[in-house]
């Protein structure tokens, strides 16, 4: 049985201290109560006299060890020893005549005063103490800022050529690696790019320690320069990827790394695209890992991806849902569609294109009703980001296939920027043959340039263009580099590093945020799209074998029943059939190649003497070492694949090591053996020698 009752009148608090009225009223009749039990007992008066006494002694001790105000210590001793001899008086003379209540009433009204008026004087001067150390603190302060204030207006003034600021403020970073200068230019036009070329000179003269640097950058207007000084070198630590999967959005911006105030920069793509230069052994290739998982953790983006280089860029983001999953726990890929063939980047832009032009057309309503003319991307609608592995030399490439790729892939740039479909492109080197694509330059104003010292092919003036100070020298660490974005002026970055085993908890923990194509998209993207993770598509990512160009089908309407492929069964209502082992599908792979390509014989079957040698693809030289081939190691292949896709610039044998997980020992005399045989193409070029193709020689 539950009974409620309802209070009524006041609540009162008996944990509460006591305050000025209620202090006095409680030693007023406290007073009267132990006068009049005492009156009554015939109690010696002495006895409260004594008490009174003790009391006071009492209170002293205890405020003169919280330091009390000596007016503070007056007044609860006097209330104690007049509260005392009133009540001796009383037990003496009777506690109830008119006097004796007069007194009384009189003296609880002075003890309350003064408890008040003591009350207020503690807390004045409470105040003043704490105002007194806030005042200590910003002299010590204000003393370190006009220091350093005195000491960069004379820096600026011998090093820039006679131009003499006004600083205006000086702010510490929050997280002490450096601090920002607030300062006012001298008339006469000059502008903050007077300070910003002197960037270097102005580090070496402040004897900063390397990977620290001074930049300058425009103020709050046109006569403001800010400049950033780093005292903390925080490029040269290897900093993790935060362990906060939280939901993002193309419109808030995605976090890509930390300056060197520690700070996270983020970069908004809904409308631009985005260009990530790494030569080999930069970090690149982790960075791109970093790009993806944004995208992963967006509520808002489709992450579509090419990688002519065996997919190794995406497949990290796909492995997760390969992966056996027990019951309910199935796991959607972290990226929406991988591509490692010509065939299926091919099929992949064409995709894009038909989405972009049928967007175009379907949601001009939408548009209309949402007074833009661009599409409201969101999680019904999403963006399209496609990530283009070492795109920008398929843009620059002279084989006339992978012109038709650049195409498409200026075509999507292009056109499709308001229906929220946009690229980011990786290159290895900043070079002119590189970047002179005007298409790249203009629609790419979001760019990382990751240098990990490498000065051959590194030419920053071509990534940002009118950008000065900035030197390679400054970010010689893996994973460090320079970013420039609309929103933020090119400077020192650090990206985080990011392991197979985060990916993977990245792709579980982002697997429900993942949104799916809206219905009108889907529609214009065919079965294309809707069979992208079939079987025939998706088999060499069971037997780690990529599908050779023309070897993808291309999947039309009338194509048969679906395969097994990734089994994203969970979001639908049938079950698909169960995949074929990896041993029958290399089979079945292989039988189609020999078919179509007339390969050569077996090992163990000698062709007829006199014969001809068969044309077409010569796959004799992937078998197993016991059939008598003489190619080289089971990592030469890999390595093969690797070269030919680094192109003409080639690949170090230091870079070609650690593709195959190998020493440079290890790999030195295959590769020369492979030089010997044709099959590669050597380079000396002393500590820079390199590998190239022979179609790239």
């Amino acid at each position: 049985m539950t009974t409620t009752a309802a209070t009524k009148g006041p609540v009162w608090d008996w944990a509460a201290g006591h305050g000025p009225v209620t202090g006095a009223l409680s030693a007023t009749t406290g007073a009267l109560a132990i006068a009049s039990t005492g009156a009554a007992t015939h109690m010696p008066p002495t006895w409260a006299l004594a008490i009174g006494t003790a009391g006071a002694i009492g209170h002293t001790v205890t405020s003169l060890r919280d330091r009390l105000a000596a007016r503070t210590i007056t007044m609860r001793a006097a209330s104690w020893l007049l509260g005392a001899g009133w009540t001796t008086w009383a037990m003496a003379t009777g506690p109830f005549s008119w006097a004796a209540l007069g007194s009384l009433a009189t003296l609880g009204v002075g003890i309350g005063a003064a408890a008040r008026s003591t009350l207020l004087y503690e807390e004045a001067r409470e105040l003043e103490a704490i105002a007194a150390a806030e005042r200590q603190v910003s002299r010590e302060l204000s003393a370190e800022r006009r220091a350093i204030a005195a000491e960069w207006v004379d820096r600026v003034q011998r090093v820039c050529g006679g131009i003499t600021l006004r600083v205006l403020a000086v702010e510490q970073w929050p997280t002490g690696t450096g601090f920002t200068i607030d300062a006012e230019l001298p008339a006469g036009g000059v502008t903050y790019e007077r300070i910003a070329q002197y960037a270097p000179q102005l580090s070496a003269d402040a004897r900063l320690p390397h990977g620290c640097t001074a930049t300058a950058s425009q103020g709050i207007n046109q006569g403001r320069v800010l400049i950033d000084v780093t005292t903390v070198n925080v490029l040269a630590e290897e900093i993790g990827y935060p362990t906060d999967y939280s939901p993002l959005s193309i419109h808030t911006g995605l976090p890509w790394g930390v300056r060197t105030d520690g700070k996270e920069v983020r970069v908004y793509l809904r409308e631009q695209c985005a260009l990530i230069v790494g030569p080999t052994g930069s970090g690149k290739t982790n960075f791109v890992h970093d790009v993806l998982a944004g995208f992963a953790r967006a509520e808002d983006i489709l992450t579509w991806v090419i990688d002519l280089n065996a997919g190794s860029a995406g497949l990290p983001w796909v492995r997760p849902a390969l992966a056996p999953q027990g019951e309910g726990e199935a796991v959607r890929p972290g990226i929406d569609w991988l591509a490692s063939s010509y065939e299926e980047a091919m099929l992949m832009l064409e995709t894009a294109v038909a989405v972009g032009k049928h967007r175009k057309v379907a949601y001009q309503d939408l548009m209309a009703k949402a007074n833009t003319d661009l599409l409201p991307v969101s999680k019904r609608i999403p963006q399209v980001m496609i990530v283009i592995d070492e795109g920008a030399e398929i843009l620059t490439s002279n084989d006339p296939k992978v012109r038709k790729l650049a195409a498409k892939i200026l075509e999507i740039i292009r056109q499709f920027r308001a229906m929220g479909i946009r690229t980011v492109l990786t290159a290895l080197g900043a070079t002119g043959s590189v970047l002179g694509n005007l298409m790249i330059r203009r629609e790419a104003k979001a760019r990382v340039c990751l240098t990990g010292g490498e000065v051959e092919g590194m030419d920053l003036s071509k990534v940002f263009p009118g950008s000065r100070g900035l030197k390679v020298t400054q970010a010689p660490y893996k994973g460090s580099g320079f970013m420039g974005t609309p929103e933020s002026a090119a400077g020192l970055f650090k990206s985080w590093r990011i392991l197979p085993q985060q990916i993977a908890d990245i792709v579980h923990a982002t697997s429900a945020l993942h949104p799916r194509l809206d219905d009108i998209s889907a529609k214009a993207a065919g079965p294309s799209y809707a069979r992208r993770w079939d079987t025939n598509r998706t088999a060499w990512m069971h037997t780690g074998t990529p599908a050779e160009d023309g070897a993808t089908e291309t999947p039309t309407a009338s194509s048969g029943p679906r395969g097994g492929g990734l089994n994203l069964s969970a979001h639908r209502a049938e079950q698909p059939p169960a995949a074929p082992d990896a041993d029958a599908l290399a089979a079945q792979f292989m039988a189609q190649i020999d078919a179509q390509f007339g390969t050569t014989h077996e090992p163990d079957t000698p062709a007829e003497s006199g014969s001809e040698k068969p044309g077409g693809l010569n796959l004799s030289a992937f078998r197993n070492e016991q059939s008598g081939s003489t190619s080289g190691p089971d990592w030469l292949p890999d390595a093969v694949a690797a070269i030919r896709a680094a192109g003409a610039e080639g690949m170090k044998p230091s870079a070609i090591a650690d593709v195959v997980g190998l020493s440079r020992q290890a790999v030195r005399a295959g590769l020369k053996a492979a030089a010997e045989r044709g099959e590669l193409v050597y380079r000396d070029r002393g500590p820079h020698s390199v590998y190239v193709h022979p179609d790239h020689a």
